[in-house]
């Protein structure tokens, strides 16, 4: 266990499990339902195949995906967050496309090789040993595949964190997350850099983010 925002002992699945069940804002979800625009644009064009998503929530990304195609195995430790997903998924027709997992990523294993591995905003201020979850999507890229990495490059308005705070999780710089990815040989990097991501707030206004993004592919 380790410590959560407010000083006390934290079960990553017990807070993720909180933090679906009651954050959840009018439209049922915690999160607005839509993919991120940054992994829609890097991936946009890609001919589908075997994807896996790791820290999925609830499931926009992955609907997209199979929306495209993309057969989608998608991984969260949340059940709750999971469980939107896939009511999503059969009022889209898409039920037959994604597989829901529920696992820890921290000791979660892939099994096989996929021809996308997409891993978006994981930052916790729970136990999450980012880079070694990482370093294991990197190992179950396919021949040919792609993995992509999208984070926050500053921290949201209205997120709570500062930059410098004790409890703040880290926000990896493109030539970090690429550093400790640790590849071999035999990888291409495709992009690496920052991008600016517009959204609506809650009051209407136009808010920019500004996001991390890696992606790279492993030569045939």
């Amino acid at each position: 266990m380790t410590h959560s925002t407010n000083g006390q002992l934290a079960d990553p699945a017990q807070f993720w499990e909180a933090h679906y069940r009651t954050g959840r804002s009018e439209n049922g979800q915690v999160w607005s339902g839509h993919v991120n625009a940054t992994v829609a644009n890097e991936l946009r064009g890609l001919a589908p195949g075997a994807a896996l998503e790791l820290g999925c929530g609830e499931g926009a990304d992955a609907l997209w995906l199979a929306a495209r195609g993309w057969t989608v195995t998608a991984v969260d430790i949340s059940a709750t967050a999971l469980a939107v997903g896939a009511a999503r998924a059969v009022e889209d027709g898409l039920a037959d496309h994604i597989s829901w997992r529920q696992a820890d990523l921290a000791m979660w294993e892939p099994s096989g090789e996929f021809d996308l591995v997409t891993a978006a905003f994981l930052h916790s201020t729970v136990h999450l040993p980012r880079e070694e979850i990482l370093r294991r999507a990197a190992s179950a890229v396919a021949p040919g595949g792609r993995l992509l990495v999208v984070g926050h490059g500053a921290f949201p308005p209205g997120s709570g964190h500062t930059e410098h705070a004790h409890d703040a999780p880290a926000l990896p710089t493109p030539d970090e997350v690429l550093a400790n990815l640790h590849l071999p040989d035999g990888w291409v990097v495709e992009t690496q850099g920052v991008v600016d991501r517009p959204v609506s707030s809650a009051d209407g206004k136009t808010v920019t983010l500004v996001d991390t993004v890696v992606r790279v592919r492993r030569e045939p």
